[in-house]
């Protein structure tokens, strides 16, 4: 069946099949990154700050609310697909592994059996960073959560990186971290030395990867809470465009330059916050695997936009503005790379 062909059967007739490895192009590959907004459940967990995603909260969250977030992430994912979902999908702020199983087993994307790799980090809030892959084209190897500590600031927590090393497509080797930056709360730069900090642990642990493998293949996806070009990742992490010669190739650089395009939207301007950064071996023509186009692009669907009223053009359809709900998907659009095989 041709690709247009199992689009319709798909929209008309609500994804009821399991697609098989046969029914998988070989070299379909897909990587994306989605910051979900506040991915909660409306129960009161004792140790975070999570007070506010409760029916007596702040937000007056509930199950249908909650049960309507999980069911919009699900058509996130259908829609960004190719058109089978994302092998692998990296997601920041999400409150829990019992959230991502309710959004993996209990909607209708457990049609596809997807695996959770997911940490508890010490975030005040209980947000963390998790990833979820398709066994039929990732082969799981071993993962770990890498600490994130504040030397100058000890008793302040945030989301751990997750790293994740697997098989795409029996073919070769990834490693991929995950990542969930501090956020600016507090201004740029008061809180500018802990993004830094980050970059600087996720800095070393790639570093020990290309001390001791010979070509690694690469993929930081993340909500960095800076933008391509600030100090933390063009200095700490030394993550430069494709023209330079880093290590690492930072995919968003491209679009620095170009009014109006981004992943997110602050104060009427676009930027981009999400970013997918991927060491140079996977643009060398002799890689194994290889990032389609050398480029990275943003989802940005018309159903994950909405006017923007206040400002000019359009702005992502969010779950709520301030503390009110508006029943939108998320503050941020995703991100993704294609991957192909040689």
């Amino acid at each position: 069946m041709k690709k247009s062909l199992l689009g319709i059967f798909i929209l008309a007739f609500g994804f009821q099949s399991v697609f098989s490895q046969s029914d998988i192009e070989g070299n379909d590959f897909r990587i994306m990154f989605y910051n979900v907004e506040n991915l909660f459940d409306p129960f009161d967990d004792s140790l975070t700050r999570d007070e506010e995603f409760t029916s007596e909260g702040s937000r007056h969250w509930s199950w249908g609310k909650y049960q309507t977030k999980l069911n919009q992430i699900y058509k996130v994912f259908m829609a960004a697909g190719n058109p089978y979902p994302p092998a692998i999908i990296g997601l920041s702020e999400i409150e829990n592994r019992f959230v991502l199983k309710q959004l993996v087993y209990e909607t209708a994307f457990s049609k596809f059996n997807y695996r959770i790799v997911h940490e508890e980090s010490p975030d005040r809030r209980g947000i963390d960073v998790a990833l979820l892959f398709d066994p039929k084209r990732f082969e799981l190897l071993y993962h770990k959560a890498i600490n994130v500590d504040f030397p100058f600031k000890p008793d302040s927590k945030t989301r751990d990186i997750l790293y994740v090393k697997g098989v795409v497509l029996q073919t070769d080797t990834i490693h991929v971290f995950v990542n969930h930056w501090p956020s600016r709360w507090g201004g740029q730069m008061a809180t500018d030395p802990k993004r830094k900090r980050v970059a600087d642990i996720l800095k070393s642990n790639t570093d020990s990867l290309f001390a001791v493998c010979k070509n690694p293949l690469i993929v930081i996806i993340g909500d960095f809470n800076d933008y391509p070009n600030d100090e933390s990742l063009r200095l700490n992490l030394e993550a430069g465009s494709v023209e330079e010669n880093k290590d690492l190739v930072n995919l968003m650089l491209a679009y620095s330059d170009e009014y109006g395009i981004g992943s997110n939207k602050y104060k009427g301007n676009w930027g981009m916050l999400d970013q997918i950064i991927v060491s140079k071996n996977m643009l060398m023509p002799e890689s194994l695997l290889q990032i389609k186009q050398q480029k990275a692009f943003i989802f940005n669907a018309s159903f994950l936009l909405e006017p923007d009223e206040k400002y000019t053009g359009e702005r992502p359809n969010r779950t709520s503005i301030g503390y009110k709900y508006h029943g939108g998907y998320s503050d941020h659009l995703p991100v993704y790379i294609d991957i192909f095989t040689e």
